[in-house]
């Protein structure tokens, strides 16, 4: 006998609905308990958890690069030296996470599948404006563990591959060649506060420092892999200023995480590419300290 409420598959009423094309507000409505953060108990938790650090984006001609090192803090203590930052949002954005690991990964991947939904079930993509505009809701519902010294801070960058005008609707629509979508870059507050940036940005404990560094270098004129040097100079010398930050580990072999977005698609570096870039910084420091 199928339960009371539930429609002719079983399933509950709110399950069969075309309520709307967001997951998060489903899931806000029929298993609330199993978005970030709900139901932590009073207190802070500031200390009981990694904390994941510095990001980075910077931008170029035809698309923007997303690095992050690779370690994770609990108070003075390294609790992890491999961890991940940065992830592919989907085809053409990526997002990196700075703040209370566990709850940064877990929005992270609900924001995927958010994306994912939103295509399923409108047929089409969000624009670039409106996959930060989803984030940004999605941190603010966080903003009660952010009390408890949870928070989560992420960085949001990609490109718009969606027409200026609806293809559907105007004949006159045009798809801008993917060599020239230029890349943006948005940061955010724990209350979910919404700024797109200019150029480059950083967030973590050493984004002071990734930011002082792409000042010197970074120029609307730098091509991909200039750009790619600059990001991975960049979060080196956050992590020589920064204990929270993990620099090239070349003992073990842990490169920071490198993604690039083009018009072609989100692609993550492989460690020997990174590798190669690393060891030219590294070469370069070297060379000044002689």
């Amino acid at each position: 006998m199928a339960e009371r409420g539930a429609g002719s598959s079983g399933l509950p009423p709110g399950y069969l609905s075309a309520a709307g094309s967001s997951f998060v507000d489903f899931l806000g409505q029929e298993a609330a308990h199993l978005l970030p953060a709900k139901g932590l108990p009073a207190g802070s938790g500031a200390g009981l958890a990694p904390h994941a650090t510095t990001v980075v984006a910077a931008s170029f001609p035809g698309g923007v690069v997303m690095g992050g090192d690779r370690r994770a803090t609990m108070g003075n203590l390294i609790a992890s030296r491999d961890i991940d930052k940065v992830f592919a949002a989907d085809e053409y954005s990526v997002v990196g996470i700075a703040g209370t690991a566990g709850i940064a990964g877990e929005l992270v991947r609900l924001f995927q599948v958010e994306l994912e939904h939103y295509e399923k079930i409108e047929g089409t993509t969000l624009s670039l404006d409106g996959k930060a505009n989803r984030l940004a809701a999605m941190i603010r519902g966080n903003l009660g563990a952010a009390m408890q010294g949870l928070a989560v801070v992420p960085l949001f960058a990609g490109v718009d591959v969606r027409p200026d005008h609806d293809p559907i609707t105007d004949e006159d629509a045009v798809e801008t060649p993917s060599a020239s979508l230029p890349g943006r870059i948005f940061g955010y507050d724990v209350t979910g506060g919404l700024y797109e940036e200019r150029g480059y940005h950083a967030v973590g404990s050493g984004s002071l420092f990734a930011k002082g560094s792409l000042k010197k270098v970074w120029n609307q004129r730098m091509g991909q892999d200039d750009v790619v040097g600059a990001v991975v100079e960049a979060l080196y010398d956050a992590a020589d200023e920064d204990s929270a930050t993990g620099g090239p580990d070349m003992v073990r072999g842990l490169m920071p995480s490198v993604f690039v977005v083009t018009g072609d698609g989100t692609r993550r570096l492989d460690d020997e590419e990174v590798t190669t870039v690393a060891s030219q910084v590294i070469s370069q420091r070297q060379e000044q300290a002689l």
